[in-house]
């Protein structure tokens, strides 16, 4: 019998424990189960693109620690509208079948796709056409649906909360206001719980519209009773009440274009004009995307790792490994595809923060 063959691709951004799961994905592959593994370059890039190489026991050896992905990502590549230029002009082709041409001359037996919403949304699709699918949750978001965690979020969290523990000592020293922007687009997670675990005062997430009177409210209440200085953890994806999200800027050749960024400065001149306290920003951007991975999301990363080849010996495709309360699971991807997993209004985080003093910028009940 020939040898089975296996490729695996990192789509969308990246984040701290792609490598881990590389490397668990090409040793357990070889150890547990003999098979070869092919890794794409840059996601479904190097699918479309044709560029590839054979992972190797001792070429995987030593990442697990490294951020990032020696694979490369890419979170503009679509094999379905894929961004050309004709005639002078970038249209959206759909090269969909010239991927799974490249994918049934290499004779893979499974493609193993790690990455967010947009990464399992166009797994599916290629699910459809006929290539054998297994998903691996990861996004610094935590807002991939069939999933109670992906891995990135813990290390993500850790820089976020490292973050707000920093700007307490300045704010307090200059009596400011100090609002510090986290990632997350339109779910509230990484916010939330970076937020509450550094103390903030104030969080602000997508998913509760927030009031400038409230928050200055808040700041005021703090300066009365001696608190001279206020910390609000701010989604980038936040909103007002009535109003719409805060956009950066528009990426006209990616499956999602809006890049969402700076609402914290808008906020941070309205609280100054409301309260006459002044107010300071601090964007984390990327820095929560980068380094290397906690403990935590290296253990998970290895663990889907194993769950993928276990699936992927037991011809499970077109899942998605997942964890469930301390279970891994398979989900099937359509369950998963298209869909964004947010905080809930009812959500223990939310009413744990409420109980100890944190404002949401509204009015809220614990």
């Amino acid at each position: 019998m020939s040898k089975k063959k296996i490729g695996i691709l990192t789509g969308g951004g990246d984040c701290p424990g792609l490598n881990a799961v590389i490397r668990g994905v090409t040793k357990c592959a070889i150890i547990e189960h003999g098979m070869d593994v092919i890794g794409f370059n840059d996601g479904f890039l190097g699918l479309i693109e044709k560029r590839f190489s054979l992972l190797t026991f001792e070429g995987v050896s030593g990442i697990l620690t490294q951020g990032g992905t020696i694979l490369g990502s890419d979170n503009k590549a679509n094999p379905f509208e894929y961004t050309v230029t004709e005639c002078g002009k970038q249209v959206k082709v759909d090269v969909s079948d010239k991927c799974m041409e490249l994918y049934n001359d290499l004779g893979l037996d499974a493609l193993i796709c790690v990455g967010g919403d947009g990464t399992m949304t166009i797994a599916q699709m290629m699910a459809e056409k006929g290539a054998k699918i297994v998903g691996l949750p990861k996004t610094i978001d935590k807002d991939l649906e069939g999933t109670d965690i992906t891995f990135g979020f813990d290390s993500a969290r850790a820089i976020a909360t490292e973050a707000l523990d920093r700007v307490h000592t300045t704010a307090q020293s200059h009596h400011r206001v100090l609002l510090v922007e986290i990632m997350g687009r339109n779910a509230g997670w990484l916010t939330l719980e970076s937020g509450i675990a550094g103390g903030a005062d104030v969080i602000l997430i997508p998913e509760i519209p927030y009031e400038v009177k409230e928050i200055a409210s808040v700041i005021r209440k703090r300066s009365h009773f001696g608190r001279r200085f206020s910390i609000v953890a701010v989604a980038e994806g936040a909103k007002p009440v009535g109003g719409t999200q805060t956009i950066k800027r528009m990426v006209s050749d990616s499956p999602d274009p809006v890049r969402l960024g700076g609402v914290s400065h808008v906020i941070a001149g309205e609280l100054e004009r409301e309260t006459g306290i002044e107010c300071r920003v601090a964007i984390l951007g990327h820095v929560q995307r980068g380094g290397s991975p906690t403990p935590s999301d290296r253990l998970l990363g290895t663990r889907f790792a194993v769950k993928a080849m276990e699936l992927v010996a037991m011809e499970q495709f077109n899942h998605m490994a997942a964890l469930k309360g301390n279970e891994l699971v398979a989900v099937p991807l359509e369950e998963v595809a298209g869909r964004q997993r947010l905080v809930p209004l009812d959500s223990p985080l939310i009413k744990a923060a409420i109980s100890v003093g944190t404002s949401f910028g509204a009015k809220l009940n614990a």
